[in-house]
């Protein structure tokens, strides 16, 4: 086992390093400028995120698939990963981590784009879509589609099922002190109730758990930078200066370079909102849209609420603690700890909040990784392997709960590069029909009908994909 953790490790240096970054952070760019930079739109896509479109083929709303993939990717990443890239990259890297968001959005808005498009009906009626049917069925590539589908398949047991249970278990017994196996068979339980539902009885839940943990947390948030008013103002200028100047930072700070900051800035974005992972898109397949775009503008309203408003609202909060507080340690090197350190400001339920929203989110992301895993298990293996397949995944909830999984958390991180190289293979191999749809659609030229027929814009008619 020590020998391969080692060459997981080692595979992890390179699959992470700066071709990963390079990759995926020069996709976001290129999709930004060949969708027309869509972030432009962002605004209209909120609001539809929060409308129905009933008359459309899918098993779910819109709005049940975002907070379903909210549910996987706000969780730790946000709390604990922006907290590891201050302490190894400086302050600098939260503007990298939020730009990273930014120009993520067009990743997000393509990768869903064209799971839509490209989406199937399963044999139960259901419909199932992702980077696999988009390899197959859009560049006949069907058995780097299986690739994706193994990788995603086994990683979701890492990264979406075991160790999200352990951070559940340690938390419950470092402050509540229960037992890891009295909390790994309680969540374990909840689980099974949730799942045995399908992908309805999964967004019911994501649907009321997402928004209130992430309130939950935004007003923790918010509550901190109000007590540290005074330095703010400091904190925004030592963000922006530390991210484009090399320099020893000091005052609690560690020191940093240009370069350090944005690998570990850009790394923590894209692993908090998974924009070019190819995760997203396995749900907003389910959606009920009437065209691809409609649903792919819903979707990349995830990555604005992960990255460009919770991760930057906790650097902000960090930097500003480091900055206010002597006893907060900046070079303690520990995310978990230097957030822990900052909740604490708040007095009596600072730490409370904290922990709640770990559990909250590390759950949620139970939930989203289980419809993942389930979808890529059917496209390898059929229907027939859903049960067994639930079964599973509520034993090793268990094993997650109970265990020590350090080994499990590096091989999680590899399979998932593994997955985003075939997910962006099928995004910039089909970036033309990607900017073809969204011209399509969201042309200021014409209008799209309820039956999705294009008709000519007459006098102050509204425009584009929201007819």
């Amino acid at each position: 086992m020590e020998f391969a953790d080692k060459i997981v490790t080692a595979i992890n240096g390179v699959l992470w390093g700066w071709p990963m970054i390079i990759l995926l952070f020069g996709t976001h760019i290129f999709m930004t400028f060949r969708t027309g930079f869509i972030q432009k739109n962002i605004f209209r896509a909120i609001k539809m995120s929060v409308e129905k479109d009933p008359d459309a083929e899918g098993d779910v709303t819109q709005f049940g698939a975002l907070t379903t993939a909210l549910a996987s990717t706000i969780g730790t990443g946000n709390i604990v990963g922006v907290g590891t890239a201050i302490a190894s990259g400086g302050p600098g890297a939260v503007l990298w981590c939020w730009l990273s968001g930014v120009f993520g959005i067009a990743t997000k808005y393509s990768e869903c784009l064209i799971a839509v498009k490209y989406r199937v009906k399963s044999e139960d009626g259901s419909m199932i879509g992702g980077a696999m049917y988009a390899l197959e069925r859009g560049l006949k590539m069907k058995w780097l589609g299986v690739i994706f589908a193994i990788c995603t398949a086994l990683a979701s047991f890492g990264i979406g099922c075991t160790v999200q249970a352990n951070a559940v278990s340690t938390n419950v017994q470092t402050n509540f002190g229960v037992p890891l196996w009295v909390t790994g068979l309680i969540v374990a339980a909840l689980t099974g109730l949730v799942i045995i539902g399908g992908i309805q009885s999964i967004t019911r839940v994501a649907e009321k758990l997402v928004p209130l943990m992430a309130v939950f947390y935004f007003l923790g948030c918010l509550i901190i930078l109000i007590m540290n008013r005074d330095v703010l103002g400091q904190a925004v200028a030592t963000i922006c200066k530390a991210a484009f100047t090399p320099r020893a930072m000091g005052g609690g700070f560690i020191g940093s370079t240009i370069m350090l900051a944005a690998r570990y800035g850009i790394a923590r974005g894209l692993f908090s909102n998974e924009s070019g992972l190819g995760s997203a898109p396995l749900v907003a397949a389910a959606a009920q849209t009437r065209n691809p775009v409609r649903q792919a503008l819903v979707s990349m309203t995830g990555t604005f609420w992960d990255t460009v408003v919770i991760c930057l609202m906790t650097g902000l909060v960090l930097v500003s603690c480091i900055i206010k507080y002597p006893n907060i340690d900046g070079l303690s090197g520990n995310g978990g700890e230097l957030t822990s350190m900052a909740f604490a400001q708040i007095p009596t339920v600072g730490t409370f909040v904290l922990v709640i929203g770990l559990i909250t989110f590390a759950f949620s992301t139970i939930l989203g990784w289980y419809y993942y895993g389930e979808r890529c298990m059917i496209y390898l293996f059929g229907e027939k392997v859903k049960m067994f397949y639930k079964i599973i995944w509520v034993i090793v909830i268990f094993i997650g709960a109970v265990g020590n999984l350090p080994f499990v958390w590096n091989l999680a991180d590899m399979l998932n590069g593994m997955m985003a190289i075939p997910n962006l293979i099928a995004v910039l191999l089909l970036s033309g029909i990607i900017a073809k749809e969204g011209k399509r659609y969201l042309s200021p030229d014409h209008i799209m009908d309820k039956d999705d027929q294009v008709i000519p814009v007459v006098g102050n008619q509204k425009k584009g994909v929201l007819f």
